[in-house]
């Protein structure tokens, strides 16, 4: 709530670098609906590829990882998991079949809330409640050494604090809606609800507005994933702009950039994605570059062949083999389930 408060009581001008983001944005979404039309049946693929890359990554960026082999079975599967980490994986699917379902009919409310934190913790005694402790926010060196990165609202406050953001939110109506939306996202962390789990909530909701506002490109191509690939910028402009937050005198543009910034990303990535099925020339190698990237650093030939729809399993393997030639990708095993990993794709 103190970052509506901030900009309230200062009503400053937009950033110039918020105003282009804003209108490159807003230039993408009016082409959204062409590019959603053009390949349908295709665009399957690629939500699916989304789904496993936001379970993924989301989850990655706390630390909490599963074997890249299990990947497809976890996310899509309904076979036994097998530690906690993969119901953690499980559970933001969960979370996210919900907000693709019924995206034009949730409520960003409390009620919500606490059922993407149930649904994303899964298993857990403390999943879909509020935070009953204090608790600081600690950033560990890689010496051991550690230190205090942020102090959240207290669990005492907690409950207040958050009904308060949601109504300054909802009742905002002089920002334009991304700038609202990446306010929102900055003080849900800073309130930081939840023992554990804030940040893949903050991701959840962050789809959810984009949805509402009609912004779909994150159906296709994971903001979760896009976040990850920028994890330390995502960390240090969060600290830039969360300092002084508790005093309203902190600055929120370098973490509005940011994420409007990843934003912008997701919108390039997905229309360089639809363009690649449509071209006629170079068209295959194009999507198998572009799903590698968009894949876990380990993945398997049949998730593969999902994000690349229209492809044969015979070219898809006759290229995976001149990758690991080149020495970009490594592979484990045999057949359709056998593990690739990948080692340089990123750099094409």
């Amino acid at each position: 709530m103190n970052t509506f408060l901030r900009l309230a009581a200062d009503s400053p001008s937009v950033p110039l670098s918020i105003t282009w983001l804003l209108a490159d944005i807003a230039e993408m979404k009016g082409r959204q609906e062409l590019f959603t039309r053009q390949a349908p049946q295709k665009l399957k693929a690629l939500r699916e590829s989304a789904t496993v890359a936001s379970a993924v990554s989301s989850n990655r960026i706390e630390g909490v990882t599963i074997d890249g082999g299990r990947v497809g079975t976890v996310v899509f599967g309904k076979a036994s998991l097998r530690d906690r980490n993969e119901e953690e994986v499980r559970g933001y699917r969960e979370a996210l079949s919900m907000i693709h379902a019924r995206a034009g009919k949730l409520p960003l409310d409390a009620e919500v809330i606490l059922e993407l934190h149930r649904l994303s913790r899964g298993d857990i005694w403390d999943a879909g409640k509020l935070k009953d402790k204090d608790g600081d926010i600690i950033e560990t060196y890689p010496d051991g050494g550690r230190r205090v990165r942020f102090k959240p609202v207290t669990a005492a406050d907690t409950p207040a604090r958050l009904a308060g953001l949601l109504k300054l939110y909802h009742e905002t109506v002089n920002l334009p809606p991304l700038i609202a939306l990446a306010a929102f996202n900055l003080d849900f962390l800073c309130v930081h609800p939840f023992r554990d789990g804030n940040g893949r909530v903050s991701r959840l909701l962050l789809l959810l507005e984009l949805y509402r506002h009609g912004f779909e490109a994150g159906r296709y191509i994971s903001v979760e994933k896009a976040i990850e690939d920028s994890k330390e910028q995502y960390y240090e402009t969060l600290e830039a702009s969360s300092q002084g937050w508790h005093q309203q005198a902190h600055d929120p543009w370098p973490y509005i950039n940011y994420l409007l910034a990843v934003i912008k990303r997701v919108y390039k990535e997905f229309e360089s994605r639809v363009e690649s099925m449509r071209s006629p020339r170079g068209t295959k190698t194009q999507m198998l570059e572009a799903a590698l990237k968009s894949l876990p650093d380990t993945f398997t030939l049949r998730e593969l062949e999902r994000s690349c729809p229209g492809v044969s399993r015979d070219w898809i393997r006759t290229s995976l083999r001149k990758f690991r030639e080149q020495g970009l990708l490594a592979s484990e095993g045999r057949g359709p389930g056998a593990k690739w990993v990948n080692k340089g794709i990123t750099s094409l």
